[in-house]
């Protein structure tokens, strides 16, 4: 039984067992991401001190402006997972192609590889607002030893091993689940350690919170506009409360907790949505799932659907099960 005065590094040896595969391979991985999050921790808390916020004069390709922490961000999460050569390929959203990692080993047999969002949010870098880092693990389908191939990234979300985030607020939080529910483990950053602060993390069936930026309302399908009215309407337990942070990570923690739904539509301006499915909606719907919560695109389960790019964009809802249930039906009704 886990206790909360477990370490991250105690918990992943005690649940090895029930990894889908155990060959300590997922286990050294989870440590890895653990190591790159408190260096880019480290930097993110004293970013109003040294030359490390604004925009790096980059875009990444997704049209979208870097900032100096995204390219920092990216780079160590990088650097970590190659130099303790634990993965097969890497994708993260800010890189153009996926990475093929070639050991120097003839016979290694890395069967992992793993796809990110280095920093999630990084637009409220600037104004000191609670940004993350999300990520998603699979086991490789072309054959170990080989190099990696697009179709080793291009998996559906219900083939996942692991995926969580890490949210970098009041406190610093890892998240993540491996198929056997959501852990939470927070840094004391006087000793450096993650300890189990959450255990067996939650959403509830029903929440009060919604979160969407309502400033796009005039762009939502009618089935999107219909659902918010439904949540600003006085009746019962309604009207719902308006929160949006605009960092996926931040909101979609805070309605885990509290009770909620996030949602980030398709609009007459992003036909496709705007969230990234391989970097943040299947690893948050994966998450999503295994506590007790739901994702979708509006129609159809976000695990079921079928990459068929690196960087492609979905509609996501996501949340307390009654609540995505009750969008959805707005959602059919409208169509």
């Amino acid at each position: 039984m886990s206790n909360k005065n477990q370490t991250l590094g105690e918990f992943i040896i005690e649940n090895q067992a029930s990894f889908k595969y155990t060959s300590g391979e997922l286990s050294r991985l989870i440590n890895s991401i653990r190591l790159a999050a408190k260096v880019v921790n480290h930097e993110v808390n004293k970013a109003g001190l040294v030359d490390i916020i604004g925009a790096a004069g980059d875009t990444n390709v997704q049209g979208e402006d870097q900032q100096k922490l995204d390219v920092y961000a990216n780079d160590k999460f990088i650097q970590t997972l190659i130099n303790r050569n634990i993965v097969c390929g890497i994708a993260s959203e800010e890189e153009d192609d996926f990475i093929a990692i070639n050991s120097q080993d003839e016979n290694h047999q890395n069967k992992y590889v793993v796809l990110i969002d280095p920093l999630d949010g990084s637009s409220n870098i600037d104004v000191n607002v609670s940004v993350g880092t999300i990520f998603s693990v699979y086991r490789r389908v072309t054959p170990v030893g080989t190099p990696v191939q697009i179709e080793d990234f291009l998996q559906k979300g219900n083939q996942q091993v692991a995926a969580g985030y890490v949210i970098y607020g009041t406190s610093t939080m890892l998240v993540y689940t491996t198929g056997h529910g959501v852990n939470g483990f927070t840094l004391n950053p006087a000793i450096g350690s993650y300890y189990l602060s959450h255990p067996n993390m939650q959403f509830p069936e029903d929440g009060k919170i919604y979160s969407v930026n309502e400033g796009n309302y005039i762009h939502f399908p009618q089935g999107v506009k219909d659902y918010i009215k439904y949540c600003q309407e006085e009746e019962g337990d309604r009207p719902y409360t308006s929160r949006y942070i605009g960092s996926l990570v931040s909101d979609f923690h805070r309605n885990m907790i509290k009770g909620g739904i996030y949602m980030y539509p398709k609009s007459s301006k992003n036909s496709n949505g705007k969230l990234r499915l391989l970097y943040e909606c299947n690893p948050m719907a994966f998450l999503a799932e295994q506590a007790n919560g739901k994702a979708c695109d509006g129609f159809t389960r976000i695990l079921d659907i079928e990459p068929t790019e690196l960087h492609q964009r979905v509609p996501f809802f996501c949340g307390s099960k009654n609540m995505v249930e009750k969008a959805e039906e707005f959602m059919k009704k409208a169509q």
